[in-house]
């Protein structure tokens, strides 16, 4: 229904104004009992054979949403109904802002893709910490990441106050530095000021009472070189692991007239240099950290791939646009069928 009927009016409309149309229509109905009933009857896959322990959490189900979706924390227990085992909101920010100027979202139908330079555009930290105090059962990643306003010599100082803010209400988090539409932030990828940051933020969980999870979300048009240095950063900073990847700045092989757009790509191009990274990083570290695998997926198979690959959970964000939400019941029914085959 989602692909024949709702798919073709959404896609006539500005994406960013479908994106605001569907938090506000999921919002109202999500009110309504009988509405989360039919949803979760619809969707939800429930079964212990799903359930995944990674980095000392405990995941319902390994299909979760990619940060970049619920920004501002606004819409994850409506999420959660939909069938993902966790919810990853942000990327937050210590101040409100804009983000960039629009038009800054594009549909590439033809390559089942999209291209955004949102910019970090959020509400700021603060405003996702009044809505997460709300949560009652959602398994939560904080997206964290500086002000554009923030120098990168001062950005150290955006994450920490993202940390403290987020702590008592997410349970892991993610660094992202890999985001390529806030000016310079790829630079922070460099292994000195990444140590750094990272070292920092380990030393502040280290002052908790009961430590969080902390990893790296990281860009796809990383060198081997510089994957390398990721592997060896994340021994050094002892952080819990990594999400790979987030958006490219490629674009080979595009067909759609909006191809030349500035801004990060995501879908069904950067599937396979999702997995070539994801198998990169779990060959060359001999699986030392859990990865979680995100990037063109579109079908269950997708998720396979990446998790055959070596990632521990998968994350959803273009394919879950473009397939609707029964592709998260498809990818944890096809989990389970494997399950069945394997006894």
């Amino acid at each position: 229904m989602y692909k024949s009927s709702i798919r073709p009016l959404l896609f006539r409309f500005d994406p960013e104004w479908v994106h605001h149309f569907t938090f506000k229509t999921l919002k109202k109905l999500g009110k309504t009992a009988a509405f989360r009933n039919i949803i979760n009857k619809k969707f939800q896959v429930e079964d212990p054979r799903l359930e995944r322990e990674v980095f000392g959490l405990k995941f319902k189900n390994p299909v979760g949403l990619a940060a970049g979706f619920d920004k501002d924390a606004k819409l994850f227990r409506e999420l959660s109904d939909l069938g993902f085992g966790f919810i990853e909101i942000g990327t937050v920010t210590p101040k409100p802002q804009p983000g960039n100027e629009k038009k800054r979202l594009f549909r590439l139908k033809e390559d089942n893709a999209i291209i955004n330079r949102m910019g970090f555009n959020n509400d700021g930290v603060e405003a996702a910490v009044k809505r997460l105090k709300k949560n009652k059962n959602v398994l939560i990643g904080g997206n964290i990441g500086k002000n554009k306003i923030t120098p990168n010599e001062n950005a150290v100082e955006d994450y920490k106050i993202c940390f403290e803010a987020l702590y008592d209400y997410v349970n892991y988090f993610v660094v992202n530095v890999s985001s390529p539409n806030t000016p310079n932030l790829r630079e922070l990828q460099d292994k000195e000021p990444l140590t750094n940051l990272l070292n920092t933020l380990q030393n502040l969980n280290a002052k908790k009472p009961k430590q969080k999870p902390i990893l790296l979300k990281i860009a796809p048009d990383l060198t081997d070189a510089q994957l390398l240095d990721i592997i060896d950063i994340v021994k050094e900073t002892k952080i819990a692991g990594v999400i790979a990847t987030n958006t490219t700045i490629s674009r080979e092989g595009l067909q759609s007239k909006n191809k030349n757009e500035t801004g990060g790509l995501s879908g069904k191009p950067l599937k396979n240099r999702a997995t070539e990274i994801i198998r990169f990083l779990s060959e060359k570290s001999n699986k030392a950290f859990p990865i979680i695998g995100v990037g063109g997926i579109h079908t269950a198979e997708d998720a396979l791939e990446k998790l055959d690959a070596g990632a521990s959970l998968v994350q959803l964000y273009t394919g879950f646009i473009y397939e609707g939400p029964g592709l998260i019941k498809a990818i944890n029914k096809k989990l389970l069928e494997n399950e069945n085959k394997n006894k």
